[in-house]
């Protein structure tokens, strides 16, 4: 078994986790069809939350490096199995690519929202739930752990629409957006700010509870126009408007 080292927590926690398991398939430390260890045994290796080997599993996942099957485990695929679609983090530095790939979430999650409203269990709204209680305790910071239980909360809604598809291109889009944001995050002190977020994420959680389809697609998309003025990314609206507000945190 390889054996994992406790990391700093100094950088983003999830991406932090997933580059430590990510170089150890890269180097042949842990080769095709290697089950990793359960998330309890990863998240007391590297001394941090399940949430975020959660995450940085979904991360590894939908970077195609791997396999994850409810209920067994995760897997390293084999190289001739993993996808080719690539998105250089270093892109995201040019703030069209980065508008360009936030306003990609609109249609994306909109649409997610509405299917999990639809098809939610009681056990995937339970997740969406523990993401919300660790962001309500984020207080006036947004920390590690809120970040990584923002992106947990994506993830569970998208696992909730029962297409494996949408779990795979949210948390792809998710991971990446969240690592180019993670910094402004963690330097944003305004309660009114974390307020906001958290109320926007809870009006999504609320509509998807209700089976509301059409409520949480508009929970959805107020918050991620919403998120995008908050960094000032200004985003076309159905009438050709543009959203503009300010602000440092989604």
């Amino acid at each position: 078994m390889v054996n994992f080292g406790q990391i700093q927590r100094l950088e983003h926690l999830p991406a932090k986790v997933a580059a430590t398991i990510g170089q150890e398939i890269s180097s042949g430390r842990l080769k095709a069809g290697e089950k990793l260890p359960t998330e309890h045994e990863l998240a007391k290796t590297f001394g941090v939350s399940r949430s975020v080997v959660r995450e940085a599993i979904a991360q590894l996942r939908n970077e195609g490096l791997l396999d994850t099957r409810q209920g067994v485990g995760a897997f390293v695929l084999e190289p001739q199995r993993r996808p080719v679609i690539r998105i250089d983090s270093t892109d995201l530095s040019n703030p069209e690519s980065f508008r360009s790939l936030f306003q990609l979430r609109v249609p994306l999650e909109v649409e997610a929202a509405g299917l999990a409203a639809l098809h939610h269990t009681a056990d995937e709204l339970g997740r969406l739930d523990e993401a919300l209680d660790i962001m309500r305790g984020m207080d006036t910071r947004w920390t590690s752990e809120g970040v990584a239980a923002d992106l947990e909360f994506h993830c569970a809604l998208a696992d909730a629409t029962h297409n494996e598809y949408y779990a795979m291109f949210v948390g792809f889009i998710g991971e990446k957006i969240t690592n180019t944001i993670a910094v402004a995050r963690a330097r944003a002190e305004l309660e009114q700010i974390v307020q906001i977020t958290v109320a926007e994420h809870t009006a999504i959680r609320d509509a998807i509870a209700s089976r509301d389809m059409m409520q949480a697609r508009a929970a959805m998309r107020a918050h991620i126009l919403g998120a995008a003025a908050r960094l000032d990314l200004h985003l076309e609206t159905p009438t050709g408007d543009r959203l503009r507000d300010r602000g440092a945190v989604t």
